[in-house]
This record gives C-alpha cells, sequence and structure tokens, in this order.
C-alpha cells in the first residue's frame, strides 16, 4: 500500500494536512540489548497491533516504578456488579452524595475489579436547569487519593476540583464538599483530576446536561441519547495495570484496544423509520481521537462544549479528541441496522505507511413502524442561532488583535531505551497531524513520566509549565497563539483544555474558524498553530492543560490566575 494524506475537518474548521509519509528499510536490524529499564522474564503484557512485530531491543523490559490495579487484593466477585448510569434530576439547593467505590464489571466475559460513581458506569447523569446550583458531597471510597473536577463549568474557583491547584487530592475514605453552579446551558463532564491515567480509565466518570429555559433552545427530536466514548487495555483476560509511581505510556498515552460505549462493548439503540434521535457525544478517552459516524446517514452538529454553535452544519462525521463534547442530531430514514463506527487513518509505523482501521461500536435498528411525530422538517431545517451569534459579536474586534501570549508543545526525554531513542529518531522523519491509534505500543508502555517530560512553553519568558506565571485582568480578552512543534522527539496532538473560563478558536494556521462555537477543549494538531480567544471573566487560578491524561500526569500543565 503507498502512503498517502488523509484530510479530515477539526471542529468543523480547517482540515488537517500530514505531513509526508516514508517508505524505510527495516529500522530495527542489528539493535544491541538496551539500557536504562528493568528485565523482567515474562511476556510482555502488551497486545501488538497486526503486522507490528515488538522491537527486539525492547523484549523482556518492564517499565520502572512498579504497577498498579486497582483492588489488586479484592477478588472481584465479591464486589457489587456496575450498574448503567441513571438519570439524577436536581434543582437548585439540592444536594448529591456522589461515592467513588470499587466495582466489578465484565468485559468480554471476564471479571475485572474497576472503578464507579455510585456504583454507576458511567456515573449518575447530572440534569439541571441554567443558572441552577447544587450541593456535591463527595466520598472517596477507592484505594487512592481523588478528587471531583467539573469539566467546562464556570463555577467558583474552590470548587473546580484541580488537586494540587484549588484543594488538595482527597484521601481515602476522606470526603469533600462542592458547590457547582452551571451558569451555561450545554453538555459537560465530571471525573477525578487525580491520577486520571488510573482513575478515569478505570470508570470514574459522568455526564451533565444543563438545561436551557429558551423552549426551542435546540429543534425538536423524537428521543435523546447519551454516548460517553470510553476504551480499555486488555490482553486476553487481563487488564493492562498501570505504572505505580505515576504514569506508564507517557509518550503517546495509553490508547486502549477494546473499545466501549457507556462503559460497554455494542451500543445498542432501536428506533422507528423517521426518527429523529438526539445524541449526547463525550470522549472520555485517556488519549483516543474518535471520528464517529453513522453509517453513512446525515449527521447535523448542533452545539459542542458550551454552546450551541452560531449555525448548524450537515456533516458525515464528528471528531471528538479527548474531553470534547458534541451534541448532534440524526435521522434515520428507512428500516434496517445502521452501524455506529469509528473510522480513522491509522500510521504503520513499521512499514512507514498509512492504513484503514474502522471500528464498529454499536448497532442501530430501524424498525418498519413509522414513528408518530415526524420531525424531518425540523431536521432538514439547519437553524441561525442568531443569540449565540450576536453574543460573540462583542468579541469579533479581538479576532484579529495580536496575540497576548505565545506558547509552545514540546517535550523532553531522558533515560528512554536506545532502542526507543534510535526508532524515532527515524520515525518521526514523517508525521501525521493526528495519531487515532497506538501503532507502537510497546514503546509506550515503557515510557514514564519519570522518563517523558511533556512541555507547555511561554515563549517570551522561556518559562514552562508550572513555572509561568500568566496573570490577567478579570473582565479581559486573552488572545493565546498555541503552536505544536513538529520537529520534537515525539510529534503528538494535544487536546488543550482550559478551566473554569470559556473560549473561541479563532483561527487555524491562519484560517478563521467560520462557525463559532464556546469551547474549554481545544485539539492543536502536529504542526499546527491555533490561536484562541478566552473571555477570562471567572476569577481564580485556573489550570490549562494537555487532555490526554498521561501527558498531565508527566507535567504538561500551567495556571492562568484571573485576578479580581
Amino acid at each position: 500500500m503507498k502512503a498517502r494524506v488523509v484530510l479530515l475537518a477539526i471542529s468543523l474548521g480547517t482540515p488537517l494536512v500530514a505531513g509526508s509519509a516514508q517508505q524505510k528499510r527495516d529500522p530495527m536490524a542489528g539493535m544491541d540489548h538496551m539500557r536504562g529499564m528493568k528485565h523482567d522474564s515474562a511476556a510482555m503484557p502488551i497486545p501488538m497491533p497486526k503486522g507490528m512485530p515488538m522491537i527486539p531491543g525492547l523484549v523482556g523490559l518492564v517499565p520502572s516504578g512498579g504497577a498498579f490495579l486497582p483492588g489488586a487484593a479484592v477478588d472481584p466477585a465479591q464486589l457489587p456488579a456496575a450498574k448503567p448510569s441513571q438519570v439524577v434530576r436536581l434543582r437548585t439547593g439540592d444536594t448529591l452524595d456522589l461515592t467513588a467505590m470499587l466495582v466489578r464489571r465484565t468485559i468480554k466475559g471476564h471479571d475485572f475489579a474497576m472503578y464507579g460513581f455510585n456504583g454507576q458506569v458511567p456515573g449518575p447523569l447530572i440534569r439541571v436547569r441554567q443558572n441552577a446550583t447544587i450541593i456535591v458531597r463527595f466520598h472517596n471510597h477507592i484505594d487512592l487519593p481523588s478528587a471531583v473536577h467539573w469539566h467546562g463549568v464556570r463555577l467558583d474557583n474552590r470548587s473546580d476540583g484541580a488537586s494540587g491547584v484549588t484543594q488538595e487530592p482527597v484521601a481515602p475514605g476522606g470526603s469533600f464538599v462542592y458547590s457547582v453552579h452551571f451558569p451555561d446551558a450545554g453538555l459537560y463532564w465530571y471525573h477525578p483530576h487525580v491520577r486520571e491515567d488510573v482513575e478515569q480509565a478505570m470508570g470514574l466518570f459522568g455526564n451533565m446536561i444543563v438545561d436551557s429555559p429558551i423552549p426551542d433552545y435546540y429543534a425538536r427530536v423524537n428521543s435523546e441519547h447519551v454516548m460517553l466514548l470510553d476504551d480499555l487495555l486488555i490482553n486476553d483476560d487481563t487488564l493492562v495495570p498501570f505504572g505505580g509511581d505515576g504514569p506508564d505510556f507517557a509518550l503517546m498515552g495509553r490508547v486502549g484496544n477494546v473499545l466501549l460505549v457507556n462503559g460497554e462493548l455494542g451500543y445498542t439503540l432501536h428506533v422507528k423509520k423517521g426518527e429523529v434521535a438526539r445524541f449526547y457525544l463525550t470522549n472520555a478517552a485517556s488519549s483516543r481521537t474518535f471520528n464517529l459516524s453513522f453509517a453513512g446517514v446525515p449527521v447535523k452538529v448542533v452545539a459542542s462544549d458550551q454552546s450551541r454553535f452560531e449555525h448548524e452544519e450537515l456533516v458525515p462525521s464528528v471528531l471528538l479528541a479527548p474531553a470534547e463534547r458534541y451534541v448532534v442530531d440524526v435521522r434515520f430514514p428507512r428500516p434496517g441496522r445502521y452501524a455506529i463506527i469509528n473510522a480513522v487513518q491509522t500510521i504503520n509505523h513499521y512499514k512507514g505507511e498509512f492504513e484503514a482501521e474502522v471500528d464498529t461500536l454499536g448497532l442501530v435498528t430501524v424498525d418498519p413502524a413509522p414513528v408518530k411525530a415526524d420531525y424531518q422538517r425540523a431536521f432538514a431545517t439547519l437553524r441561525v442561532n442568531s443569540a449565540v451569534g450576536a453574543e460573540i459579536d462583542q468579541y469579533r474586534k479581538y479576532f484579529d488583535k495580536a496575540p497576548d501570549k505565545h506558547l509552545t508543545l514540546t517535550v523532553q526525554t531522558t533515560g528512554l531505551p536506545l532502542a526507543t531513542v534510535q526508532f524515532m529518531t527515524i520515525d518521526t522523519a514523517y508525521y501525521a497531524p493526528v495519531e487515532w491509534i497506538d501503532g507502537m505500543p510497546d514503546m509506550h508502555w515503557l515510557s514514564t513520566s519519570k522518563q517523558v517530560r511533556w512541555i507547555i512553553r511561554d515563549d517570551a519568558t522561556r518559562k514552562e509549565n508550572m513555572d509561568i506565571d500568566w496573570h490577567v485582568a478579570r473582565g479581559s480578552v486573552v488572545k493565546l497563539r498555541i503552536f505544536n512543534d513538529p520537529k520534537s522527539f515525539h510529534p503528538m496532538q494535544h487536546p488543550i483544555h482550559l478551566h473554569g473560563q470559556r473560549m473561541l478558536v479563532v483561527a487555524r494556521d491562519g484560517v478563521p474558524t467560520r462557525n463559532q462555537v464556546w469551547k474549554d477543549t481545544a485539539l492543536i494538531p502536529v504542526g499546527s498553530t491555533v490561536d484562541l480567544l478566552i473571555d477570562a471573566s471567572n476569577p481564580g487560578d485556573w489550570m490549562l492543560h494537555c487532555h490526554i491524561a498521561e501527558h498531565l500526569g508527566s507535567g504538561m500543565m500551567a495556571v492562568m490566575h484571573v485576578d479580581r
């Protein structure tokens, strides 16, 4: 197969352009035994992709720092079985007890000790009205310190749940009380902000839907469905352990080989002919970016992280980086079965070729009986959300202003196995804007947060990560320009998330975004420069970080201080 390039839309904006892929001779021939890692005679517990052999110099090595799995001393059969997510409707002043606990999950016929909120995976679906304020009493009953971050919500800084910035981690057996105010309608989610690479991956996540008081905020549909996308890394009947002292898979991030929807394999849905279904989509995976479609049926994109789009659009697929959310409507016109698929273009790093990969996440079965209320006309109407456009109009005068801050995303490594260093020296001769799967899991598994330091660098001061001292005045409009260095040791896309504020993606590589929406997470492809316009209206100390869990755990975070 010849190497080729695929263009994929990012957030309905500028297409991505991959770098040139080059055919390479076998770079592994003649490699010596590698140093810098612990050796173990056990077989590598990492399932390798089809056609990708293990790098000879890495065989028999295991990451330093020990290993961890939830409930290691507990028989999964003695744990309560995880339950599906249940809807909890709350009003201002209501209190929710939210408990992180060990649960038993059965995946591919095997029982595993994992985590859940209130015994549910995903956790309870919290549904509130816009401008509601609720109290959440968090109880930590798992075997790690934890906390809860209310992702995307512009709440009081003290309740943000950012360990080390707004609170100390909650020790096992401890509790913490959050006051969560919801100023914006939209789709949000909650998850830990301590060892996300373990706790989030093991099931601690859930959605929040904030309903607008406007009756026709969204067009009418026949049904609504929540889809939380996730993956797990499993080798036969065993969960691949996590790093004990800190994240492993620190280069790529942990990409699972089992794709899940709402914590389960094989999502199913039954609808009637002509039904218009609304899907609330969230990517809860540690590192995987999804490209979701519905068997060729047009998808109407309605909203993203924190608002509706200026105008609705029909698209063939929806791209979701880790932590991103989209609200989409889909009409199923004919009886039959419709596959929900994740179709991506992968790289075979061994051969230096691009290859297609398609995974079926679930099936929608459309019954022959027609739906009672036919919303075909409403679905065909691409609404212009004038209220969204009018609010954003106040910020358009800032779109072309000079950036207030320039950041560069890169990486530093030390002590990696020589085989990894030699392979990466050759492999980075080409790159893709987005790596959709892990084509070299053996190499990435052996990289730990002690050896890999992912970096957000302030170009003006050369300060990095938590050394960046960034203060802005409350009410200011800040333009942030971020460049993802393609010449770094491991070029990799980064979904950048800003806590407690909202932002607009105003341009990608100098091309203005044509359809605006308020975001809290933006994907920065390799080699790209992205301009973000931040509405710094919420005072406090707010984290800015990559939402690939292993990158965050390897230092890729800074703090923006919004001064009162």
